[in-house]
């Protein structure tokens, strides 16, 4: 016999009290995630999660969607810490060739540790997000495709831009975001979650030239103390008596990737003055020497004297990659060169608070007979000052970080300037050095300053950024950790509020939210890249052509905004007809 339960006739004491977890027992606490009604791992339509990877030139992010964090972060190259490719690509066709070969194996062996060994998964169930760089060449992406869909043979590929990932992962469509990655930095305006490809600005000023000018500055101002050949001069012959010059040998990859996540850091804006340069000049020298020249001056710069220090070996990697203060040119141009680099470290090392840094490095061949490993000794004002030479343009070609987002302001249309400006997203594993956030509010401010009419001979008369004045009160960026009070109530609501991931991570984040969110880019399915091949259209099932890397064509069915069709403008005008007459209508 079933009973009916019948409301209570007289008022009882109910005490209200948070429910109880009991009725979720058995749902989503036992998940992995709260996305899917059923385990992520083992869902009715088989497996969900998706493959998530970030192939950097250097360093690679792989994990699943749906989680906070990458599985694995590994060096593309682990023994020698170099890039896979670059911007410069071979045109001898057989150098080219050989290039292309290369990185095809090398491609294939990181794919094959992603599955393998990093995430221990099963690629023929897996669909994958392939976070690709805007400006990533078109053969490296068919490279990826094709080592995942012909040798991982997976279901499918989803092409996401990086950039709109990182604002995703903040929770923003609309923004401006720096990527200041190994190869360039790159700024590109993103709004209602489509990004502005026409509006996008890039500069060679990021981890690679940063790289090359801490091994420049070491060579010029480091010191090296090598390991003692006995045990009795290692206590009786002071150090200061066995320092030399650091030898070129040392500076491996390894060691300056070491010294430049784990010592270097940027300083607050130097306030550098003629007055500060004349008395930091040795004595007897003429200050106006020392006075600096206008930007168009075609004299011999820090970054052709780092050159010229570093060799052959080194030269294409350190090319144009130190302080840009320009020298005047004369006579003797290299002796007066070294004077002015020699006052500009004075002046620095004059300003600098950090201390030096001991490092323990591996000797060179000729001095592993001795006791140990040698010592590398880092001036501080080194660590400190490094990072200048991504702050300092000027040049057309070679924009600082800072003009790179001004520039793209500048292109972006004029309703949507004050909302990019105070949504600004800094990203990138170059833009994860203590104090680079910071010091780029403070370089946005002093780009778009007022030019000061007594220092006109320094600075170009042409005022570029006169249009972006009005917006500096707007200018926030969301992962500053110290953001600075402003009078505009957008950027005060805006600046700061992003969440703590790491810049690094954030194009990585973005994917992994995008496939739980079962979105993304462009999804290339297998079945649509096999109908795609080429090769495949005159010869039977049976046979099999290997093509080489160099000889392949990128197949039309992966995404490249370079190829296609810019947006429609305004539809063309259509001339209407003459409306007819009173008279003709009441003939």
């Amino acid at each position: 016999m079933s009973t009916v339960s019948s409301t209570p006739r007289t008022k009882t004491g109910i005490t209200p009290a948070t429910p109880t977890t009991t009725r979720v027992t058995g749902s989503h606490v036992l998940q992995a995630s709260p996305h899917y009604t059923t385990t992520r791992r083992h869902s009715l339509y088989g497996t969900e999660d998706r493959v998530v990877i970030d192939p950097g030139s250097r360093i690679w992010k792989v994990g699943f969607s749906g989680e906070g964090k990458p599985r694995d972060v590994f060096y593309a190259d682990a023994k020698n810490y170099s890039s896979l490719w670059s911007w410069n690509r071979a045109t001898d066709p057989t150098e080219k060739a050989e290039q292309d070969n290369m990185l095809e194996i090398n491609l294939e062996r990181c794919m094959r540790s992603v599955f393998h060994e990093s995430l221990l998964a099963e690629p023929k169930a897996r669909k994958v997000i392939l976070v690709e760089h805007p400006l990533m060449p078109l053969y490296i992406k068919d490279m990826l495709a094709h080592i995942l869909f012909s040798n991982l043979q997976v279901p499918s590929i989803s092409f996401a831009s990086s950039h709109l990932l990182s604002l995703l992962s903040v929770g923003r469509i609309t923004g401006l975001v720096l990527d200041c990655g190994h190869l360039e930095s790159t700024a590109l305006p993103i709004f209602a979650a489509r990004p502005l490809f026409p509006q996008l600005r890039t500069t060679p000023l990021a981890g690679s030239r940063f790289s090359s000018h801490i091994r420049a500055l070491l060579l010029l101002f480091g010191s090296y103390l090598p390991p003692p050949t006995t045990l009795s001069a290692a206590v009786n012959v002071p150090a200061a008596n066995r320092t030399t010059r650091v030898p070129q040998e040392i500076l491996t990859d390894a060691v300056i990737e070491d010294i430049k996540t784990r010592c270097c850091f940027v300083s607050d804006a130097l306030e550098s003055s003629l007055s500060d340069v004349r008395a930091s000049s040795p004595a007897g020298d003429d200050p106006s020497d020392h006075e600096p020249p206008p930007s168009s001056d075609p004299a011999m710069s820090e970054s052709e004297f780092s050159r010229g220090s570093l060799g052959q070996e080194s030269a294409a990697e350190s090319e144009f990659s130190i302080i840009s203060h320009l020298t005047h040119s004369t006579s003797n141009g290299e002796a007066s060169s070294e004077k002015h680099i020699q006052v500009l470290a004075n002046m620095y090392m004059r300003h600098s608070t950090a201390t030096n840094l001991h490092m323990r490095v591996v000797p060179p061949v000729s001095q592993q007979t001795g006791t140990g490993r040698g010592t590398l000794i880092i001036p501080g004002w080194v660590r400190e000052r490094a990072a200048e030479v991504l702050f300092e343009g000027g040049d057309v070609d070679e924009s600082s970080v800072a003009e790179v987002i001004l520039d793209a302001l500048l292109k972006v249309p004029l309703d949507l300037r004050k909302t990019m400006a105070s949504s600004i997203l800094i990203t990138g594993g170059t833009a994860m050095l203590p104090g680079f956030i910071p010091r780029l509010h403070t370089e946005l401010l002093r780009a778009t300053a007022p030019l000061n009419i007594l220092s006109t001979r320094s600075r170009p008369t042409y005022d570029r950024y006169a249009s972006l004045r009005p917006l500096v009160p707007h200018f926030a960026i969301l992962n500053n950790p110290t953001p600075v009070p402003s009078s505009s109530a957008r950027a005060n609501v805006n600046a700061g509020k992003a969440p703590a991931f790491t810049p690094a991570t954030m194009a990585w984040v973005g994917g992994s939210l995008a496939g739980a969110l079962k979105t993304g880019g462009v999804e290339v399915a297998r079945e649509k890249w096999d109908e795609s091949d080429p090769s495949q259209t005159d010869q039977d099932d049976d046979v099999i052509m290997v093509v080489p890397a160099s000889e392949r064509i990128p197949r039309n069915v992966i995404p490249d905004w370079t190829r296609g069709l810019l947006p429609a403008g305004a539809p063309p005008a259509v001339a209407l007809k003459p409306l007819p007459s009173p008279q003709a209508v009441g003939a």
